[in-house]
């Protein structure tokens, strides 16, 4: 049925003599090759071996002294008892030798070892992130 509705009715436009053009269309496929080469404005030959890259080799400059001084400054905040008298690194140490008393059951979903753990990496990662932008942000004199 379907057959005979579309080849018993024409769809105007796609037939009809208006639409057709003198002018002669190319299409091009990706599977034929094109006769004119094309020049790749990414690949530039005497940089990097022939490679284009975006980044510099050494991207990430990474520096001894962010994470000396950011695991410092992330341990000395984080020591200071402020939560009923205990810190964030000593309730986090404590948490782990209490862990360590059962060891070979891991620590169950509803200790407070996880939310000591989570916190203070997350703690200890912002810091080092912003050290390493203040840091070279310093170094290479963007303020």
């Amino acid at each position: 049925m379907a057959t005979t509705i579309a080849t018993a009715s024409t769809v105007a436009g796609l037939g009809s003599s208006s639409l057709c053009s003198t002018k002669r269309t190319s299409l091009s496929s990706g599977f034929l090759k094109s006769s004119v080469a094309v020049r790749n404005p990414l690949k530039q030959v005497s940089a990097s071996g022939g490679k284009f890259t975006c980044f510099e080799r050494d991207w990430l400059r990474r520096d001894f002294n962010v994470i000396g001084f950011g695991l410092i400054g992330w341990l000395a905040p984080s020591s200071i008892p402020v939560i009923n008298g205990k810190s964030l690194t000593g309730l986090f140490f404590e948490s782990i030798g209490a862990e360590l008393a059962h060891f070979p059951t891991p620590p169950a979903l509803t200790s407070q070892f996880w939310l000591w753990l989570i916190t203070w990496h997350l703690g200890l990662f912002i810091v080092l992130t912003f050290g390493q932008i203040g840091f070279k942000g310093r170094t290479e004199d963007y303020f």
